[in-house]
């Protein structure tokens, strides 16, 4: 056995696509990890759902085959600390059991309900002016309008399954779902609850549900849980999780935090102005700041981090990786008639000698990944993507380069407006993610945003190594300023600067899109929320 006398924790994290374990020791060391899957339900008007008991099942299997590759005994684990994906809700009844499916951050059914809450008159974008003040004092941001922040989740209940609603003993992120069947007990941490927009943040030491948001909000406290700092261990890990798990009762599980918060962690990116890109399902560009701030014109606030003390800027992309996967699913490897022979595994490195084989810009070839409506830096929900620019010369090597440099103009899209809220210019962006394994990604985003792009090693493990360095924390293992050291990088991409000059001028050309077909899209999707 390899592990030595360093503490090793169980990180466990729970993405849109599926759960992952992995034995990490005090050096943020991965041992060990496995992966299994879990599905996703799409139901009419913009829902998307999951199955909590999905959910667990993946979570079992993935320990149990992680345990059996024999890597640490269960009396060398040390502590468990989860992760997950953020903005969904969990209804749970007294005894702890899910009253129905998970509600996840791509459902935008809630939306009616949040503008409804947050309107009034005199306005601005829609918001009450009032009631607009309030939110952004207390909370540090405001509801989207999309109708994808857990608030708008927990009214749709309300609203269109008001016996769920009134069964919920407690309404949970799925985070502290995973945390409830871990330990028996309910709680949020101060990161994971601010998606609700009912806690005061001016207080970062000490964050608590404000008494006027939840007026407004017309939400009960009674189904709120209590509140704790993500370093803060939760309870014992209970009998009955521990014998499914194939762990010893007892060990320590930490509260943890969502998956954007992790994967600050996990990137090595831990100082005050210290950029990291997440590409993933979706994707995110942020940095911790130290200090709370809004900007409600491009959909992004600095919210409670995972660090006691400090915020980190909290934005998103609606579509990243999705965006191949939908390329490789829906056009490329559909399950059809059309369809000859077995899809390639993996197909992604296929995918990158392809797209290398394009030139930089795909001959004027744009792609528009908005295939789920956006969130930021703008808050639509009625637009949608696409290929512009199509000839008769148009290739599937120009299609698949062309996603990957739609995915690079968002970010740098975005990018300028993360500069702007930080205040400052940020030189190096640590890259982690699905996406980050992608050589021909990193340049790509290298060329496009004209900043060096930092791989950082294993980084489809950052969210793991995150939730890991949090339980070193709580175990007096390590400081939160000794993550970058524990996190490699593994190659660094600089700008090619005769890219830049393609990128640059098809860069232009990406947002004028976005402005000429809004009011079309605003058309065509009137009646949708989403999809």
């Amino acid at each position: 056995m390899a592990t030595g006398q360093l503490p090793i924790v169980l990180a466990i994290d729970l993405g849109t696509s599926g759960a992952k374990a992995a034995l990490i020791d005090a050096r943020g060391t991965v041992l060990g990890w496995d992966k299994q899957p879990t599905g996703l339900i799409l139901p009419p008007g913009g829902g998307a759902e999951q199955d909590p008991h999905d959910w667990w099942a993946a979570i079992v299997r993935a320990v149990r085959g992680l345990m059996a590759l024999d890597l640490a005994a269960p009396r060398d684990i040390s502590a468990v600390c989860c992760t997950a994906q953020w903005s969904g809700t969990v209804p749970v009844s007294r005894a702890g059991q899910p009253l129905g499916n998970a509600i996840i951050w791509m459902d935008a059914r809630g939306q009616r309900y949040v503008r409804a809450i947050t309107g009034g008159w005199p306005s601005i974008d829609g918001y009450g002016v009032a009631r607009l003040l309030t939110w952004l004092r207390l909370t540090g941001g405001v509801p989207t309008h999309s109708g994808k922040d857990s608030i708008a989740h927990i009214l749709y209940l309300q609203h269109q399954r008001p016996q769920v609603y009134q069964a919920a003993d407690q309404l949970l992120e799925p985070k502290d779902y995973l945390n409830l069947r871990l330990t028996g007990k309910a709680a949020a941490s101060y990161d994971s609850i601010t998606m609700h927009w009912l806690t005061d943040n001016r207080r970062i030491d000490h964050i608590d549900y404000d008494d006027r948001l939840l007026r407004l909000a017309g939400i009960e406290r009674a189904k709120l849980p209590p509140l704790k700092k993500a370093v803060d261990v939760l309870g014992p890990l209970q009998a009955e999780a521990a014998d499914a798990l194939g762990l010893r009762a007892g060990v320590p599980v930490v509260m943890g935090c969502p998956d954007l918060h992790s994967a600050a962690l996990g990137s090595g990116a831990v100082d005050n102005y210290a950029a990291h890109l997440y590409l993933g399902t979706s994707s995110w560009l942020s940095c911790h700041v130290p200090f709370m701030k809004t900007d409600l014109l491009h959909n992004m606030a600095s919210l409670p981090s995972a660090i006691p003390g400090r915020y980190l800027i909290v934005d998103e992309q609606e579509c990243a990786g999705v965006c191949l996967t939908y390329l490789r699913d829906n056009l490329l490897f559909a399950p059809d008639e059309l369809t000859t022979g077995p899809v390639p595994d993996p197909v992604e490195p296929a995918f990158d000698r392809l797209a290398a084989s394009a030139p930089a810009g795909s001959d004027g070839l744009l792609f528009m990944p908005w295939l789920n409506g956006e969130r930021t830096p703008v808050d639509d929900h009625r637009v949608r993507g696409g290929f512009a620019n199509q000839s008769l010369r148009t290739t599937r090597a120009h299609l698949l380069r062309a996603v990957y440099e739609g995915v690079a103009y968002n970010t740098r899209w975005l990018f300028g407006y993360v500069e702007g809220f930080a205040g400052r210019r940020l030189d190096q962006i640590h890259v982690i993610g699905g996406g980050a394994q992608s050589d021909i990604w990193c340049q790509i985003h290298a060329d496009v945003l004209d900043r060096t792009i930092c791989q950082v090693k294993d980084p489809i493990l950052a969210n793991l190594r995150g939730a890991a360095f949090l339980a070193l924390v709580a175990l007096g293992e390590m400081g939160f300023q000794d993550i970058p050291a524990q996190v490699p990088i593994a190659r660094g991409y600089d700008p090619q600067p005769a890219n830049r000059r393609v990128y640059d001028a098809l860069y232009h050309e990406f947002v004028q899109l976005y402005e000429r077909t809004r009011p079309i899209y605003a058309r065509l999707n009137r009646t949708a929320a989403t999809g």
